[in-house]
């Protein structure tokens, strides 16, 4: 794999979609912080290197953390602090109206609004209905004995969570989850495919038709809802946002929160249904399931990485990087650093430190649909082995134990499958 890690080009090619992990083991191997030979990029693979990173704000932008180096920056970057062309052209970069890609101040204003629509009381409301409609979802998926898991459960299964979260009245739901299941193998809106087609449709644009017409309705006519409370949420300095200041942090939640969701979903059941023993021993004791899922997102992070671009000349892990040098933080690598984890590559799900990973990130940027995404995950498993006495992989589909094949996502920013059919044996007599 040292030659591979020379020839094979992460970002738009296949050879790497099924495994990538020795390719970031080999990186790793020449240097925690180590140029990829396609397109410049500074792959940063190792834990403390990657945490380094993400806690600077000061020395890196986010402007381009999703697209990375493509298409590229509008103007040529020069000088030894580009902070100010960052800002004269930031909004010129695709999907700069997105969380993940504000600085701060602008990024700590939109984070603390997207905060006050998902409290802790909220957070504990939706949970509460999690269950409900963990089972609306598997009447269906278990009463045919088989079936896509991420096209019949996990993507439906999420996509009515978040909008239970946000408020979207139930008359609307079936229209968002027609409008929003995607055809896995085409992600996200023309970004991190390798083939860099863009999609037929954009959800992101979907959402802010949406969630603009339900914020400037509850504010025109209160109704004592969810969206009536969005609607009303201040900043945290107390000024009122435009309207498509919460229109962009509610889609942004509702498109990642669910995205991610499904691909911790589909990994987590691969796991279970390719290993009886495992199965066994998280049917035994249902609290084994938290740190069960921990260990799922270090060794398989549903977003592989994403991307800095530094402002001044800065030394990371001993690497010097002059302004202008855009570094991919690869969370699906730093999580499977040796020197953080022992023996990184096995699966362990009693592992004691498994809960450090930075499948979420970290920093200010940390994922803020995380405890979502957890208690999405713990509840749908735990409802999933209620329900079942066996749970296998469908092998008409996906072919015997000793010879699977599975497909996987077509980006250099997902990790997860495109398709999961599994067999189950129902509980009978047990449903919502």
């Amino acid at each position: 794999m040292a030659d591979e890690s020379k020839t094979a080009d992460f970002f738009l090619g296949t050879e790497l979609l099924a495994d990538p992990y020795p390719y970031f083991d080999a990186l790793r191997a020449q240097c925690p912080v180590q140029r990829e030979d396609h397109h410049g990029v500074y792959m940063v693979t190792g834990y403390e290197e990657a945490l380094a990173v993400l806690n600077d704000t000061e020395h890196f932008s986010s402007c381009t953390s999703v697209t990375g180096p493509f298409p590229g920056f509008p103007v040529p970057l020069e000088g030894d602090d580009i902070s100010e062309q960052i800002e004269r052209h930031r909004d010129e970069l695709p999907l700069s109206d997105q969380l993940p890609t504000f600085d701060p101040p602008m990024h700590t204003q939109h984070r603390g609004l997207l905060m006050r629509l998902i409290t802790p009381k909220r957070l504990k409301e939706n949970e509460d209905a999690m269950w409900a409609l963990a089972d609306r979802v598997l009447d269906d998926y278990l009463a045919a004995g088989s079936g896509d898991f991420i096209r019949d459960f996990a993507g439906p299964f999420t996509l009515y969570v978040i909008a239970d979260l946000l408020g979207v009245p139930e008359d609307d739901q079936a229209e968002f989850l027609h409008a929003l299941q995607r055809d896995p193998h085409r992600e996200g809106p023309g970004v991190g495919n390798v083939d860099g087609e863009a999609m037929e449709h954009n959800p992101i644009e979907f959402l802010y038709e949406k969630f603009s017409a339900y914020i400037e309705d509850r504010r025109r006519e209160p109704r004592g809802d969810v969206l009536t409370s969005m609607a009303t949420t201040a900043f945290p300095d107390g000024t009122e946002p435009e309207v498509m200041d919460v229109v962009r942090v509610a889609a942004n939640l509702f498109s990642a929160g669910q995205e991610t969701t499904v691909r911790l979903l589909s990994t987590a059941l691969r796991l279970i249904a390719e290993r009886p023993d495992l199965q066994r021993w998280l049917r035994e004791d249902p609290s084994r399931t938290t740190n069960f899922l921990e260990e799922v997102l270090r060794t398989e992070s549903p977003v592989k990485g994403d991307f800095r671009l530094s402002r001044v000349p800065v030394t990371v892990g001993g690497v010097d990087l002059p302004a202008g040098t855009t570094l991919m933080v690869v969370n699906s690598a730093a999580n499977r650093d040796p020197l953080r984890f022992e023996d990184p590559a096995t699966f362990d799900p009693a592992r004691s430190n498994a809960r450090s990973h930075i499948a979420f990130g970290r920093g200010i940027h940390t994922c803020p649909g995380a405890p979502l995404a957890r208690a999405e995950a713990r509840v749908a498993l735990e409802r999933l082995f209620q329900r079942t006495t066996d749970i296998r992989i469908d092998e008409r589909v996906h072919g015997p134990a000793q010879a699977r094949e599975y497909e996987y996502v077509p980006t250099f920013v997902l990790r997860g499958l495109t398709a999961l059919h599994l067999e189950f044996d129902v509980v009978e007599g047990v449903s919502r």
